[in-house]
């Protein structure tokens, strides 16, 4: 396994002239990559992600719109796989980054719990394809970018660093190794391991050898280590459960599939609204799901990107190489959610586990895009790898994200609270959003009062009254 190496500028020196017509498309060697790595990655990240086609229909089919409907599995599944597929596609294509796009968890509970039941399905999805389009003329004028670029290089890598506990947690939860203690409400302690304090099951068992597994196949920098750990708890997951048919996997159970191929449904395809939403929602509403949604999904992304680039290597002076036209295959992304109805696609975290198994380029997401491709016809395979064969790549990926904490300058009171603030909310709220919000609002307060306004700029300064006023939204929506 390629070693990640957070502090290295990317690479420009053009190709070799006896290169591959894919070398040169991708730029693979001037990147420190090769082709296998490449392939290997954009399988890890499929892998580490595929299981947003069996979630996405969980969320959006728990919920009805206004008229009573309810989507179905197989309309929602096949939306998911083809907007995956499609995006992260032209993610590969337009942008060149190892970076995946599907159904954004929290996004679609967004559509399916607060827009869908004041609007019909179609005008919510409507309401997501406006949201792109918002996204992509932010990123072809330039907007996106230069706010990109206004945040402080340690804010940014404390981004990085809260994302890394981010998905850590997210796997730790998966796996069922952190859960929630059932009357938290009544409890001073929110979160506990295992069920019951303890670690016990099958399911817990099979985590903890695929995570052993994996922490020493990449201690020993073992080509392939992320992938071949996934693989092999996956295969122990099945020969388990199928010899003593035990419970509690979550949302997958690691069966042999009694049918490889299955007929996708096409029926939510294009079945939009763009306006209507305004009309049977009401302005004030809809325009408050509409700020939701591009807030929720620009910095999300902008976090996402950053984080992964940087451990890719492909940030140089605090900035993304081509993170333009990463920026546009991202509102891309939301566009195409919408029109597919499976809600705004966005960069997803589990591209790390491409990127920590040595993905650098573009190619690895055509890749994981031709996978999620294939699942519109192979959805039974996908149903086979359980969460907790997964979650131990979000944990070790998690982890060497961390190793980004050294560079942020600890010893300037100016940075030490919004930096602690943006790692300890990521995870501490489930929001990327929620702690770049508190991160920049603290360190514009923290200048403004020490009479250095010229260190904020105005471009800050609007971003942390928007962060204001997203997080009071709720309260201020009750009060109008």
């Amino acid at each position: 396994m390629t070693q990640l190496r957070t502090d290295r500028p990317p690479q420009h020196p053009e190709p070799e002239s006896g290169a591959s017509a894919l070398d040169r498309m991708f730029r693979i060697s001037p990147r420190g990559s090769t082709i296998g790595r490449e392939v290997r990655g954009g399988v890890t990240t499929f892998v580490a992600m595929c299981y947003i086609v069996l979630l996405n229909p969980l969320i959006l089919g728990a919920s009805t719109d206004i008229t009573g409907v309810r989507l179905t599995t197989e309309q929602v599944t096949t939306a998911t796989a083809l907007a995956a597929g499609v995006t992260t596609v032209l993610m590969g294509l337009i942008g060149n980054a190892p970076l995946a796009l599907a159904a954004g968890l929290g996004v679609n509970g967004i559509v399916a719990f607060q827009m869908a039941p004041t609007m019909t399905w179609g005008q919510a999805f409507g309401l997501v394809v406006v949201e792109g389009f918002c996204i992509v003329l932010m990123a072809v004028s330039g907007i996106r970018e230069r706010i990109i670029n206004s945040i402080p290089l340690a804010l940014k890598t404390a981004i990085t660093v809260g994302i890394g506990l981010y998905i850590a947690l997210v796997g730790l939860v998966s796996a069922g190794f952190v859960t929630r203690t059932p009357d938290a409400a009544n409890s001073t302690v929110p979160v506990r391991m295992g069920v019951d304090g303890h670690l016990t099951g099958w399911p817990i068992a099979i985590f903890c050898v695929g995570l052993l597994l994996m922490i020493i196949l990449v201690s020993r920098a073992v080509p392939g280590a992320v992938l071949i750990s996934i693989l092999g708890a996956t295969v122990l997951a099945v020969v388990v459960n199928s010899a003593f048919e035990v419970g509690g996997w979550g949302l997958v159970e690691p069966n042999v599939p009694e049918r490889v191929v299955a007929s996708p449904d096409f029926g939510l395809l294009g079945q939009i609204d763009l306006l209507g939403g305004f009309a049977s929602a009401g302005a004030v509403t809809a325009c408050v799901f509409l700020f939701t949604l591009v807030l929720s999904g620009f910095f999300d992304a902008m976090g996402t990107i950053t984080s992964v680039s940087q451990e890719a290597g492909l940030v140089k002076d605090g900035k993304v190489e081509g993170m333009g036209r990463i920026l546009f295959a991202d509102g891309l992304g939301a566009v195409a959610g919408g029109f597919t109805g499976s809600s705004p696609n966005t960069v997803f975290l589990e591209s790390a586990a491409g990127v920590g198994e040595g993905a650098r380029t573009g190619l690895a997401s055509v890749v994981t895009g031709g996978l999620f491709t294939a699942t519109l016809f192979l959805t039974p395979l996908a149903a086979v790898v359980p969460a907790q064969a997964a979650a131990p790549a979000l944990v070790v990926i998690g982890g060497m994200m961390m190793a980004q904490c050294r560079r942020i300058p600890w010893d300037d009171i100016d940075f030490t609270i919004p930096a602690f603030l943006t790692i300890a909310l990521i995870p501490f709220t489930y929001s990327i959003t929620n702690g770049i919000g508190a991160g920049l609002i603290a360190f514009v307060v923290i200048k403004l009062c020490k009479g250095k306004p010229g260190e904020v700029g105005w471009l800050l300064g609007f971003l942390a009254a928007v962060f204001g006023l997203y997080f009071a939204i709720e309260g201020i929506t009750a009060w109008l």
